[in-house]
This record gives structure tokens, sequence and C-alpha cells, in this order.
């Protein structure tokens, strides 16, 4: 993606894949033995599963940190740690896994990742049996820097398998999965918590067990012709491409962070929202009310995923659109945040501006680059992604403290602000090559 005379932007997306003469234009085939309907059926639900492990360690954590508050007698902020802290590992040690994808390949990375991911889940597991908040906090900075090879490592892997029309649709399919995720694990986490409130650490296991096995036998990833780069030169081609590209590519990371800072934060304020007077909802039912404004968000971002392709216009309509939709609907919850259901539907439209941003955002970052530098970029783009996601729950439960006004109107001002940022610096072309 470079600036071009006219002042926008040429994003160019980069493929190793092999063509097939006999195939129409943007219908390009991904790096698998059996391509075709049913072979990229099964690669997508295999790449699909690796999102939706990941958003299980935090959102099915939500619904049960009021009772891990009780059981454990530690304060709100210490409860939200356990969101924040997964999350902050998991962006710190981002870069560093980004790196080992490129150098050694992206299955090498996911495997070992969700092996650790799942035996991080039952120490953590053991730890609120013990009765150890200590030991909780320590297996979930664990699980977070397991999570680092996981979804980022995946955004990457789709640029290496598919392009074009092709690629857009898996990266929106991920963009869903992880939404979807964030749809059913309140509900899950909801309902695990009726055996025993910490028997969702137990689940994780499960869950990486699952994408683990789809993930071995379903995806072949391409072969590498070239030899790894020294990290000097890898470095330095990092330092070029921010050099050319970095004004919109740090406004996307942005904007990016942003989308989930606000998501995360709104669902720690409505699930402590529920259990007070006076609603006192918890339980699944709490796990439905949260999974409403979820599931705009997925349905629209597969949506967006299958229908931008190549388009740059309509990209960037979309972005500023979600944007649009987020800062308003943020703002009219200075007003109606008392008022549950007309609360609850401000958020849902909320989340639908995001479900229009994301899956744009990650066609561009994924296109921007060449597969030897495509996992640090979108490692750097994930690694934002999470801090986004751990400064949620803290940043939400201090102004809450303050005033509920104060929290909606910082965030529809971060919203604005980003609108502005994305309106001005994110301009492709109307038609990406």
């Amino acid at each position: 993606m470079e600036k071009t005379k006219s002042g926008k932007l040429h994003i160019t997306f980069e493929s190793d894949i092999d063509f097939d003469p006999g195939e129409s234009a943007g219908q390009a085939k991904p790096k698998q033995d059996k391509p075709g309907g049913k072979g990229h059926a099964l690669v997508f639900m295999a790449i699909a599963t690796i999102p939706l492990v990941l958003v299980l360690g935090n959102s099915m954590l939500v619904p049960i940190l009021p009772d891990m508050q009780e059981k454990l007698g530690i304060t709100k902020f210490q409860s939200s740690l356990v969101i924040t802290l997964f999350s902050l590992s998991a962006g710190l040690f981002i870069p560093v896994i980004g790196y080992l994808s490129d150098r050694f390949g992206r299955k090498a990375i996911i495997i070992p990742s969700l092996i650790v991911y799942g035996g991080a889940g039952i120490l953590a597991g053991f730890g609120a049996v013990w009765n150890s908040y200590t030991i909780i906090i320590i297996s979930r900075a664990i699980q977070g820097m397991a999570a680092a090879g996981t979804a980022p490592i995946a955004m990457a892997l789709v640029g290496d398998l598919f392009e074009g029309g092709t690629e857009s649709k898996a990266l929106g399919l991920t963009e869903a999965s992880n939404g979807a995720g964030k749809v059913l694990s309140p509900i899950i986490g909801s309902l695990l918590a009726l055996i025993i409130w910490y028997a969702a650490f137990f689940a994780f296991p499960v869950f990486c067990a699952l994408s683990l096995v789809a993930v071995i036998w379903l995806i072949k990833e391409p072969k590498r012709d070239k030899k790894p780069q020294k990290l000097k030169d890898y470095i330095r081609n990092i330092g070029q491409i921010m050099k050319e590209k970095g004004r919109w590519l740090i406004t996307s990371f942005f904007a990016g962070s942003l989308g989930l800072f606000i998501l995360f934060g709104v669902l720690f304020y409505l699930s402590n929202v529920l259990e007070e007077d006076p609603y006192k909802v918890d339980g699944v039912k709490k796990g439905l009310v949260l999974a409403i404004p979820l599931l705009g968000l997925v349905t629209t971002s597969y949506i967006t995923g299958s229908v931008i392709k190549k388009n740059g216009i309509l990209m960037r309509w979309l972005m500023n659109i979600g944007l649009i939709a987020m800062t308003v609907s943020l703002a009219c919850t200075i007003f109606f945040f008392n008022n549950l259901y007309i609360f609850i539907g401000l958020l849902t439209i909320s989340s639908i501006g995001t479900g229009l941003l994301l899956p744009c955002l990650n066609t561009m970052i994924t296109g921007a680059v060449s597969k030897e530098q495509r996992g640090m970029i979108t490692s750097l783009y994930n690694c934002l992604r999470f801090l986004g996601v751990a400064a949620g729950p803290p940043l939400f439960g201090w102004m809450m403290d303050m005033s509920d006004r104060i929290v909606f109107i910082s965030v529809s001002s971060l919203a604005l602000i980003t609108l502005g940022l994305v309106f001005f610096l994110i301009k492709p072309d109307s038609q990406v090559n």
C-alpha cells in the first residue's frame, strides 16, 4: 500500500500461491492438495477454530468475575486483572512470536501454543481449587504468552494460503469466528459455572485439543522456498515498511485496538451492571444478554469479509460508516445508560460498527506486505489489539467508580477521534491489486 500522487493509497496483495490458468481472475486456489469448495470449507473451519479458542480465553471468564470476587475475597480491580494480565502478556509477547513464525513457519508456532494454552488452563483451574489467586494470575500470564501464537499467526497464515476475494472472505470468517466466540463464550461460561464457578478453566484444554487436531490434519502450510532472513535484515525490512506505510498502518493498528478496547470494556461494564439492583440478572440469563451485542458483531464481520473482496472504495465507506455508528451510539448511551433495553440496543449498534471496521482493517494489513514480513506486521497489529482488550476492563472499572457518564463520554470521544484519523489517513484506491 503506497501513497500515490493523488494522495490515495495503493494496496498490493502479494502471494506465493500457484494459479491455475483455467481459473477466472480473483478466484485463487489455496495451497492445499484438494482445493475447491469442500477443501476451502475444511481449511476455513480449521483456521476459524484458532481465534475461537483465543477469544474463549477472555470472554468465557467475564460472567464468572463477580463469583471470583466473592469466592476468593478479591476486589473488582483484582478480578479484572484475570482478563487484563492474559491480554497484556499476549500483547507484549506477540512481536517475538511474529518473528519466529516468519522464520520457522506458522504451524510450528500455532501447534505448541495451543498445547501450552490448554495446559495453563488446567493449572489455573487447580489454582481456583486451592483458592490461590496468585496461581490463577500466573497461569493466566502463561496462557497469554501462548495466546500470542494463536489468532495473530492465524491471520498471517490466511495471507499465506489465499489471496484476493478468497483472502478477504477467510479473514472475515476469522473475525466472525472471533466474534462467534464472544457470543458463545459468555453463555458457555455461565453454563459451566452452574457446575462450579471455576469449571471454565478446565474447559480450555478441551477446546484447544479440538483446534489442535483441526490444525494438524486439515491445514497444509505452503513450503518456504526462500531462506529465513537474518535478524538484522529482517528488522531493517520491517523498519522500511513502517517508513513507507507507517502513516496508514499505525492508524489501522490504533483503530483495531480501539474497537476491541471498547468492546471488552463494555462487556465488563454490562456484566457488573446486570448483577446489581434493579436487574439482578446472573447465570445463563446474563450470558444470553451479553451475547446480544456480540451477535451483531459476528454477523456483520462475516458479511463484511464476504463482500469487500478487493474493493477499496467499499472498504473506505464501511470503515467510516462503522466508526460513525460507534461514535453516535456510544454518545447516545450518555443519556440512556439507565434504560437497559435502549442501552443494549445502542451497544449492539456499536458492535455492528466494529464488525464493519475490523474485517476491512484485517484485509488491508494482511495484504500490505510480502509473506516474509507478514507475521511481524500482523503480530504488531494484534499486539495493539490485545493491549486494547487488556486496558478495557480496568479502565472501565476505574471510570465506573467515578461516573457512568464519564465512561461513555470518554469512549465516544475516542471513537470520534479515530473516525477523523481513519477518514483523513486511510484512503485506498478504488480497486486494490
